[in-house]
């Protein structure tokens, strides 16, 4: 999957806009929801993990306000998974190129 034309609020996977929050790992794409607005929690991983990625690559939203709880990098460090939380925008192209080489899991945080 490509990711393209990302601004707030709003990305293209495979050309399809897409106005929530997501994940893609693979083929799949879903939507992200999470318990807590704006902080990552392990329970907000549980569908990617599922595919048992290589690396995370999290989108912390235009201004970089999501935030990764401890607990959240502990259960995928102890799961031998590679973190990279950026803003968005920096997520976007990051998964583009490492999508292309490596299982990875991607969850974009849209706005703020």
């Amino acid at each position: 999957m490509r990711l393209s034309g990302y601004r707030f609020g709003r990305v293209e996977v495979d050309g399809v806009p897409h106005h929530e929050d997501l994940w893609i790992c693979g083929e799949r794409v879903g939507p992200w929801w999470r318990r807590e607005g704006h902080r990552v929690h392990p329970e907000d991983l549980a569908e990617i993990l599922e595919f048992s990625p290589e690396v995370v690559i999290i989108g912390t939203g235009f201004s970089g306000m999501l935030q990764v709880t401890k607990e959240a990098e502990a259960l995928l460090s102890s799961r031998g998974i590679e973190l990279r939380a950026l803003p968005t925008k920096e997520a976007v192209e990051l998964y583009n190129e490492l999508a292309r080489k490596k299982q990875v899991a991607v969850l974009l945080h849209l706005t703020c």
